[in-house]
């Protein structure tokens, strides 16, 4: 019988590094600006269990990278009259994607990016067959959920309610893993859930948004975030996924932002607003 070599993963250790940040709001603000695709960064432990080379791993990030969302967060931020929080992913989503279900509820494991990545945008290889996703849930994907679970429970706390606005990005033309890339590709599309997102939530966004140009809804991406604790449970956590075209501010892929994110920075500080009250 031939040996069958080990699948690496990364080793596992003492203690998780730091993966995200939460930059503190208005303590009467029930708003949370979450980023979680705004990052390029890799560890090395991590690098190491990606089969792709440098330049295809940039490659790849310059596609994958939600490019300059922290920013337009930040903006938006210090736009709004009453400052929302901001919980912010500091590592790329190819180490985990912590929007991601961690089961087999989640429909992009079809495409090999559940919680743990293994395919591209392009689906090719980006880790080995039989990778061992467990390590990575562990030190990173937990870690994660458990801080932004109290981060909305401090703003329920606090307020009594929490507004979670997630702030993404999406490529003009569609990448090859898209399971929904058929659809309406506007310049902003607005991800709801019939559970989470109420009919106010969403007029507000509408009229933020209007300024920028056409505004869809569910395509090309459909839902938005909610930590599981209160996914379904918990009707004064409101949620809206905010996805913004990258042209309309940005030069594609992976380059540099223009004069369009200050004026999507200032619609999304004037939803902030808006639901803050």
């Amino acid at each position: 019988m031939t040996d069958v070599p080990p699948v690496p993963h990364p080793p596992k250790a003492p203690h998780a590094p730091r993966s995200f940040r939460l930059l503190p709001g208005a303590e009467d603000s029930p708003v949370i600006l979450h980023v979680p695709h705004s990052s390029r960064e890799i560890p090395a432990e991590v690098r190491s269990g990606i089969v792709l080379g440098d330049a295809a791993l940039e490659r790849e990030l310059d596609h994958i990278t939600d490019a300059h969302t922290a920013a337009i967060a930040g903006a938006a931020a210090g736009a709004a009259g009453i400052t929302p929080w901001r919980f912010v992913n500091e590592l790329s989503r190819l180490v985990i994607d912590p929007e991601r279900f961690p089961d087999e509820r989640e429909e992009m494991l079809a495409s090999g990016m559940g919680a743990v990545y293994t395919r591209t945008t392009h689906k090719e290889a980006l880790r080995p067959d039989r990778f061992e996703h467990g390590p990575l849930i562990e030190r990173y994907f937990l870690p994660y959920a458990q801080a932004m679970t109290r981060a909305v429970a401090d703003r329920l706390a606090a307020t009594g309610r929490a507004v979670i606005i997630d702030v993404h990005s999406y490529p003009t033309a569609p990448l090859p893993y898209e399971l929904h890339g058929g659809g309406p590709r506007p310049p902003v599309c607005l991800g709801t859930d019939a559970f989470h997102t109420p009919a106010g939530l969403l007029d507000a966004a509408l009229e933020a948004f209007a300024p920028c140009g056409e505004t869809g809804l569910d395509s090309p991406f459909a839902g938005t975030y909610v930590p599981l604790e209160f996914f379904g449970k918990r009707a004064e956590v409101t949620a809206l996924m905010v996805e913004i075209r990258r042209d309309t501010y940005m030069t594609e892929p992976g380059g540099p932002a223009g004069p369009g994110l200050r004026y999507l920075a200032s619609a999304l500080g004037t939803l902030v607003d808006a639901v803050s009250r």
